[in-house]
């Protein structure tokens, strides 16, 4: 299963068929049906690019054929996982991220709302 997700909840979920590898030529077609999911459910971010694809190392995200992909891809913002850090999966970036928002002001902050 690979998950795409936001604050606001799931964007789209990809079912990896048994016994599927999951290598640049599939993550480039499942990155290219997340695509049009995040212009369908998520408009307004789409439109004023206000979203960013996160994602770790893996094999199929740093191959240069996908790198391509996403630079030619112009509304497609990208954030840099940090090089040599197994234990920062893009998860745990995500929530540690929004846990150090609660420190701030209830509704303060435009992550929370």
């Amino acid at each position: 299963m690979i998950v795409f997700f936001d604050i606001r909840g799931v964007i789209y979920i990809d079912w990896v068929p048994e016994g599927q590898t999951v290598n640049q030529v599939y993550y480039k077609n499942v990155l290219t049906t997340f695509r049009e999911r995040v212009r369908r459910r998520r408009p307004d971010m789409w439109k004023n690019a206000s979203w960013i694809l996160h994602h770790d190392n893996a094999p199929a995200h740093n191959a240069l054929s996908v790198k391509r992909y996403l630079a030619k891809k112009k509304n497609i913002p990208m954030m840099e996982h940090p090089p040599y850090s197994p234990d920062l999966a893009p998860c745990d970036f995500f929530s540690s991220r929004k846990s150090s928002l609660r420190s701030e002001e209830p509704g303060s902050s435009p992550w929370m709302q």
